[in-house]
Parts: structure tokens; C-alpha cells; sequence
């Protein structure tokens, strides 16, 4: 029997289309409704045409429906994916960037973590806690998936704020060592077995072996780390950039830490105070650039999209089918990074914090696993999130502006309070359509 699967931000350029894309590939999903959803009329209809042009091509069992109702789109739902925006996202993505570094807070980037990320999860996260007091009300035995950023603080909310909702974050970019590790060991991917985990965007590579000599893989990593990442190009979902690019912080934690960071400078050198001395600006700045030309145009080139729709290749996109997939037949498959509460996964952190580990998926879910022997040292830099993460969850419940200011003092980028205090007032002001319940 078919599933009904919500995609809730349906009109969101680039995921709405790849995640759709993905489920025409499933054979065990087949017959099942997959229900658009998004606040624009205009976006949902564009992604509605394009899904039902596909399907008719592609002869999938699928039903599509596209509705600007939130009620009517949860009703009867078995999964609910969650990727959203709230306003202008560039215009608001570029004021969370810029105007802290205005006020001298080296922050990069300004999207999950330093200040930025906090006015990011002000923003965002009450929407996101009104869809789900929906989906508590209208499908509270739906599982939910939730794929916004900021990552770290929006699931924590959500675990904090629904503890009986069946909350799970994806995040794509462990695709980065699916990529990476066959060409650095020189083998295929299904010969080889590897554990990450941390935070969301501040995660590591913490063991790889071959699974059929079961010898250490590090050894040879660590003998190709400089001339591999040194010539390698970055894919971000298909934005090259330089050979190198945004590997300042990367290189800075590999050398010192010893332990392959996930991710480039963009995302893990949001959360250290000391990463913007070593970050590759130049190179963040371009992939930027890029991505916000790529999706403002997205609609405009069918070729953009177009390949999400080739079921010539089987590989996926998203991890999301997959697991609805597993939670489905029941398999217990391993899943190498969920977002979920702590459970002792992680000693270092505390167990309300919601780490990236890897899972077994089954019907109840993603079920972490933990991690022996986690690096002390790179768990002091995770530990340096929790403060920030549980305060941001506080002052949003609260609809407290103390309470948000307390959580920029709480955030290792924040080193004036007097300039955090102005720059929180002149955000608000800024945003005030959107932080204005704050008070």
C-alpha cells in the first residue's frame, strides 16, 4: 500500500524537484502520494508541472498533489519533509553574514553558526514549531524530516519543543566521503567501512578500514592528504570551484586535530573563533556567488533540474528515500549520519544536544549508534556549541530578547558585549518583521 509523503517548502529552488526525482527511482515506494506543499502558489504550481511532466515521461506509480493548505496537505501523512525558508533568503542570508562582521565579529559565512546563525534559527525556528504543532495534531505518528539550516539548533528546538514526535535531520554532506574515500584508498566504495560524527557541518571522519583486509585506511589518508585536497575541486551539489578552494579551516583541523574534517571551510569554520584566520574567504565568497546565481535561475534551464529526472542512473541525491525506505521494510540498513538527540552516542556532549551519528533504520526509526573512544580534544571544540544551541532553544520558547542576547554572549565568535548588545537591537530592527516577537 502507497505512503503519503508531504514535502513541506515543495517550491524551494533545487530540493523540491531532486527529492521528487529520488522517489520516481523507488520501486518499493511505488503507488504512493507524494503531496507539495508550500506557502506560494506560484512556486508549488511550477514544481507541480514539472513533477507531472516527469512522471508522465518517466511511466512512474506515482500520485502527485499540490496544495497551499497545511492542513489539508498533513492529513493522513506518513513522512514529512521539512525545507523551508522564511523572507528574502539572500537578502536576509546576506544582512546574518555582513552586518556582524560590520560590528568586527569575524564570523564566516553567517548561515548555522556565530551570529548569524543565531538570527537565522530567530527567524526560522518558529515557523518550523507551527508545523509541527500541525503535524502533532494532524499526523502525530508521521515521521519527520527535517532538511532547513540551521541544523544544530532547529532539531534541538524541535526535539525540545515535540519529545514525542519522530524527528530526524538529514544533512547531504556525508556524501563528501562517498566521493572522496574510494579515490583516496583506491578501491570501491562497497569495499569500504567508515564511522563520522560530531555536530551537523562539525563532524569528522573518526575511522575507515577495507572491509575485506580490514587494514587502517587513515595510514594511507593521511600519506595523501596534501597533494589530494590540494588539487581537488570542490562539487557543492554541482558548484565547482578552484582546485583547493575552501580548505583553510580543513587543512588548520586536519593538521592539528588529525582527523578528516567532513566538510570545507564554509560550514565547519562557522563555529571557531580562530577559524577566520586560516578560512579561505576568497573561496567561500565565490561559491556564494555561485549558488545564489544558480538559484535564482534555476527555473529558467531545464537542465538544472532536468537531471534529477534520470532514472538511467540509479544513484540518489538525497539519503531521505532510502531511509522511509528502511523504515518501511523493517532492515535494520545502517545509515552513516542521522541528526538526533544524544544519547550517550557522543560522552562528551549532553544528551539533549542533537548530534550527527551513525544510525540503524528500522520501523522505529533511526536508532544512533554510539561512538567508543571519541576524540577528547575535538569534543572540547564540539562542547563549545551546547551553550549557544540550548540558550538559542530558550530564548525562542520564550520569545525572550535577553534571552537571545545571552546566546550571542554564549557563542565563541561573540568578544564585545557592548557591540553584541547594538548588533542584536540593530538585527532586530533590521528583521523586525520576522524578530519582532522577541522582547
Amino acid at each position: 500500500m502507497g505512503k503519503r509523503i508531504v514535502i513541506i517548502g515543495a517550491g524551494s529552488t533545487n530540493f523540491g524537484l531532486k527529492i521528487i526525482g529520488d522517489f520516481y527511482k523507488s520501486q518499493i515506494l511505488k503507488g504512493s502520494t507524494i503531496v507539495l506543499h508550500d506557502i506560494r502558489p506560484e512556486a508549488v504550481e511550477k514544481t507541480r508541472k514539472i513533477a507531472e511532466n516527469y512522471k508522465e515521461k518517466l511511466q512512474v506509480d506515482f500520485q502527485i498533489e499540490a496544495t497551499t493548505s497545511r492542513e489539508e496537505a498533513l492529513r493522513g501523512a506518513d513522512f514529512c519533509l521539512i525545507s523551508i525558508e522564511v523572507g528574502n533568503r539572500f537578502e536576509l542570508w546576506e544582512q546574518d553574514w555582513g552586518v556582524p562582521v560590520e560590528y568586527g565579529f569575524k564570523q564566516i559565512y553567517g548561515e548555522n553558526g556565530g551570529p548569524g546563525g543565531l538570527f537565522h534559527a530567530l527567524r526560522i525556528i518558529p515557523v518550523i514549531i507551527e508545523i509541527c504543532e500541525d503535524i502533532e495534531k494532524i499526523c502525530p505518528d508521521a515521521v519527520v524530516f527535517n532538511y532547513s539550516n540551521p541544523m544544530q539548533r532547529i532539531c534541538h528546538a524541535l526535539t525540545t519543543k515535540f519529545p514525542n514526535l519522530n524527528i530526524i535531520g538529514l544533512c547531504h554532506e556525508i556524501h563528501s566521503m562517498e566521493r572522496q574515500l574510494p579515490t583516496l584508498l583506491d578501491t570501491k566504495l562497497d569495499n569500504i567501512e567508515f564511522e563520522a560524527g560530531g555536530l551537523n557541518h562539525f563532524s569528522i571522519l573518526l575511522d575507515v578500514k577495507y572491509k575485506d583486509t580490514k587494514k587502517d585506511g587513515y595510514p594511507i589518508i593521511r600519506d595523501k592528504f596534501n597533494s589530494y585536497y590540494s588539487n581537488l575541486i570542490n562539487d557543492h551539489e554541482g558548484f565547482e570551484s578552484d582546485p583547493g578552494a575552501e580548505r583553510g579551516v580543513f587543512f588548520e583541523l586536519f593538521k592539528k586535530y588529525s582527523y578528516l574534517p567532513i566538510t570545507t571551510d564554509s560550514h565547519v569554520g562557522e563555529y571557531m573563533q580562530w577559524a577566520f584566520s586560516v578560512a579561505d574567504h576568497e573561496g567561500i565568497s565565490d561559491f556564494y556567488k555561485k549558488y545564489k546565481n544558480r538559484c535564482l535561475n534555476f527555473y529558467e534551464d531545464d537542465f538544472l533540474y532536468g537531471r534529477f529526472f534520470d532514472n538511467s542512473k540509479p544513484k540518489l541525491d538525497e539519503r531521505v528515500v532510502p531511509i522511509i525506505e528502511s523504515i518501511i521494510e523493517d532492515d535494520n540498513r545502517l545509515e552513516h549520519a542521522v541528526n538526533i538527540p544524544n544519547n550517550n552516542f557522543i560522552e562528551y556532549l549532553p544528551n539533549d544536544i542533537v548530534v550527527e551519528v551513525p544510525a540503524v533504520i528500522n520501523k522505529k526509526g533511526a536508532n544512533g549508534k554510539k561512538l567508543d573512544n571519541y576524540p577528547k580534544t575535538f569534543g572540547a571544540l564540539l562542547n563549545s556549541q551546547t551553550g549557544v544551541i540550548q540558550l538559542t532553544t530558550e530564548a525562542i520558547l520564550n520569545k525572550s530578547k535577553h534571552g537571545a542576547y545571552l546566546a550571542l554572549l554564549s557563542d565563541p565568535i561573540v568578544d564585545d558585549a557592548i557591540k553584541a548588545e547594538k548588533l542584536l537591537d540593530t538585527m532586530i530592527n533590521k528583521q523586525s518583521k520576522f524578530l519582532g516577537y522577541l522582547n
